[in-house]
């Protein structure tokens, strides 16, 4: 991995992207990705998309979405405390204690989110698991005006956002889902340009940024209704199974360090699956195999949807305690996803048929 594009990744995990409010890491993307891209705008939901490659060529999108779990001011109390809904599928029992940032239009707001002391909490009180309005934001304020200064309805709000490094290249921090994933499709872009060299990509590549996943795949519907593409693959994380209490029988054996994970399924075109393996295979790229006979929860669901249908593929990124403020990844496991998606890319020909059982 390059000194820059782990730069890249750093500062993506340190800036604030809870759905609906993403514009902050978009325009760091867009100051990443634009010297590599022959084309990058934001539609109108927010998406980024960067372009490069052939115009005439078949249409690949891949999407990546950069949005993370977070909370939303509702209101102030008189005392000036803060309280606040979700922003996506929160375990209330992750926020109990944590550093919080409020992201306000002047800057961030730091806050720490807590509950009543444990010294104070009656028999059915500690048997009792906590709901979100039993806690509260406390931002220091001496009252509501003095927080209300800084802080209106509606501001969102994150975990402290930072990054911890841990041993064997893995790293912690919250918004690994997905910003991981975004930074993959991103990063995929530039390397599938170098790939190709003097000739240039056969493909139209569209990487895509996708917003409001976390509410319901919102960015990714929205951005293949402008692009249209013919082929699309996913990028996000996935639950690792490499720690305790993770049933393998039902999970699978995906571990850290491990490589892509390579999904199959009714929600996967067969040969783009294909595809994707025997690119791993003939680049020495590590990969895992993963099964899901549903419909994805991820970008992957609305993609293959699209139009009159679209050859879609899933790759995931190995993720412990997902959803959490200690998410964990390997850093070798983007860059190898990273690598694949450009290998995808660089060989993808209008010659490509991912018709399942070919044209009859």
């Amino acid at each position: 991995m390059q000194d820059n594009a782990r730069a890249f990744f750093e500062q993506a995990i340190a800036t604030p992207s809870p759905s609906g409010y993403e514009e902050r890491i978009q325009k760091l993307i867009r100051d990443y990705i634009t010297p590599h891209a022959d084309r990058v705008r934001i539609d109108v939901h927010g998406n980024l998309i960067a372009e490069v490659g052939n115009g005439d060529g078949p249409r690949l999108m891949l999407a990546g979405h950069c949005d993370q779990i977070g909370m939303l001011v509702s209101h102030i109390d008189e005392n000036g405390f803060v309280y606040a809904q979700t922003i996506g599928g929160w375990d209330p029992q992750q926020l109990i204690g944590q550093a919080m940032s409020i992201w306000t239009d002047s800057g961030e707001v730091p806050a720490v989110i807590s509950r009543k002391p444990i010294h104070l909490l009656n028999n059915d009180e500690r048997k009792k698991v906590v709901g979100l309005d039993e806690m509260w934001l406390d931002v220091g304020a001496n009252n509501d005006q003095q927080a209300r200064q800084k802080i209106r309805i509606g501001d969102p709000i994150t975990l402290d956002l930072q990054l911890r490094p841990l041993m064997n290249s893995l790293v912690s921090g919250p918004g690994m889902d997905n910003k991981t994933g975004m930074w993959t499709v991103i990063e995929a872009l530039r390397r599938a340009k170098e790939l190709a060299g003097a000739g240039g990509i056969g493909c139209h590549l569209h990487s895509v940024s996708t917003v409001q996943e976390e509410i319901g795949l919102r960015g990714a519907k929205t951005a293949a209704g402008g692009i249209h593409p013919d082929v699309a693959i996913a990028v996000d994380v996935t639950h690792a199974s490499d720690c305790p209490t993770i049933d393998k029988n039902k999970q699978g054996d995906l571990r850290l360090g491990g490589g892509p994970v390579i999904f199959r399924g009714p929600n996967i075109n067969p040969k783009v699956a294909t595809r994707l393996i025997e690119l791993a295979e003939a680049n020495n790229i590590p990969y895992q195999l993963a099964a899901i006979g549903r419909a994805t929860p991820n970008d992957a669901n609305v993609l293959q949807l699209h139009g009159a249908g679209v050859a879609t593929g899933l790759v995931a990124i190995p993720n412990r305690y997902m959803h959490s403020a200690v998410e964990a990844i390997s850093l070798e496991d983007i860059d190898h996803v990273a690598q694949l998606l450009a290998h995808f890319a660089a060989a993808l020909t209008a010659d490509d048929d991912f018709t399942p059982g070919g044209q009859i």
